[in-house]
């Protein structure tokens, strides 16, 4: 495993991550709302008003699908990609994203280095984030809340696309960010020790890639979203509808990111009987590498 961090021996896993897999397989479709900040310096209207905007970051809700724990992809008959053995376990949930949808960059924008366009091509982030799944077959609502990483094609190696690398070197500062926030967060699984150097941060990139349908894969090469119908494509080979196999097309890839949300605080809350409904907040206890359970009112 290439990573600038040291990887946590097998452990136990957290006291909410049963409990809420077993929920989510329950659901027809693992949807959440994603919840982001959105500075208001990225919207020009506001930057450029003569009346500057009221508060300095703006909420930004949408939906999402789950793609599994960091490290734990699911088995998909389906995906043709080479996949890491299973050496690692995590209790961080993933989701796929287009570099080019505005939530990468206010994942950027509001993590500790504030990165603006130029760092949001490649790996980085570290800004707050909150997902919410309702699973209506448990009645049960649970809210993760922590912070967003993402991991991009510079990930084992040097992009000429990021900004960032040091002169020599191989890894970009958000690279640096990602193996240690994401690869520290990684625990090894039991009997697994000696399988750590075969794992590789780009194998498990290009999994998640394979796991999309052809259909899903292409809509990386979509033209840009949220952008004018009317103004030309920056790429003639931008469209819909489109289906794309090869794992490694130029184009999906360029804009393909899995994003991966560092927990540090969970909400599990119970209505399925009102009687007996009951929220359970779980606190993560960074010094000690522990989870603090307080059960609640609802």
């Amino acid at each position: 495993m290439s990573s600038t961090s040291t990887p946590q021996k097998a452990a136990s896993t957290a006291p909410w991550k049963a409990s809420f897999l077993e929920h989510i397989s329950k659901m027809p479709s693992p949807e959440f709302v994603l919840s982001t900040l959105h500075p208001t310096s990225m919207t020009v209207s506001s930057s450029t008003s003569s009346n500057p905007a009221p508060t300095e970051y703006l909420p930004r809700a949408r939906y999402c699908i789950y793609r599994g724990m960091w490290g734990e992809l699911p088995e998909n008959k389906h995906n043709e990609a080479e996949q890491n053995e299973r050496v690692y376990e995590s209790e961080m949930p993933t989701f796929t994203s287009d570099v080019r949808m505005a939530k990468i960059e206010e994942i950027f924008a509001t993590g500790k280095g504030r990165g603006g366009k130029e760092e949001c091509q490649g790996s980085g982030g570290g800004g707050p984030v909150e997902a919410t799944w309702w699973v209506k077959e448990t009645g049960t609502q649970w809210r993760i809340s922590g912070k967003a990483f993402v991991v991009g094609e510079d990930i084992e190696g040097e992009d000429s696309r990021t900004e960032g690398y040091e002169q020599g070197g191989k890894e970009s500062s958000g690279v640096r960010t990602v193996k240690s926030e994401v690869g520290g967060a990684m625990r090894v699984k039991e009997g697994m020790e000696g399988k750590v150097g075969d794992w590789s941060w780009q194998r498990e990139l290009t999994a998640h890639f394979g796991n999309n349908s052809p259909g899903i894969r292409a809509s990386f090469k979509a033209p840009p979203p949220g952008t004018p119908v009317s103004a030309p494509l920056p790429n003639k080979d931008l469209a819909l509808g489109l289906k794309v196999t090869d794992l490694h097309d130029p184009i999906a890839r360029a804009n393909f990111r899995v994003v991966v949300i560092k927990p540090e605080e969970v909400e599990q809350l119970e209505i399925s009987d009102p009687a007996k409904a009951r929220r359970f907040k779980y606190s993560y206890v960074g010094g000690e590498g522990m989870w603090k359970t307080e059960e609640l009112w609802p």
